[in-house]
């Protein structure tokens, strides 16, 4: 599955870096190729940001469920996990308009 995946998202990358490659037009090919970084920048970032997000939730929700005591001493270092990885979203998000701009 994972040798799937890793021809999956080189197969996409060649795809859409040779229609730049050989696009004809005014712009430059280097900032059409950064357009097409800062794309995929922001989405694995975000898709980066959102699984872990969910998997810090899932996994403090269910040490609050088995003790509920706890509260207390998850509740807290999950939300500071949570804004930080909200932070690399937004990381990737400035990443990616620095490149196009």
């Amino acid at each position: 599955m994972r040798s799937f995946m890793y021809k999956a998202v080189a197969s996409s990358v060649l795809f859409f870096a040779s229609s730049v490659a050989f696009a004809s037009g005014e712009g430059s090919g280097a900032l059409a190729l950064a357009e097409i970084s800062a794309g995929i920048a922001i989405a694995v970032g975000a898709a980066g940001a959102a699984t872990a997000q969910g998997r810090a939730a899932s996994a403090a929700l269910e040490g609050i469920a088995r003790n509920p005591s706890a509260k207390g001493d998850v509740f807290v270092p999950m939300i500071l996990s949570l804004v930080f990885m909200e932070f690399q979203a937004l990381l990737a998000f400035a990443v990616a308009w620095k490149l196009v701009s």
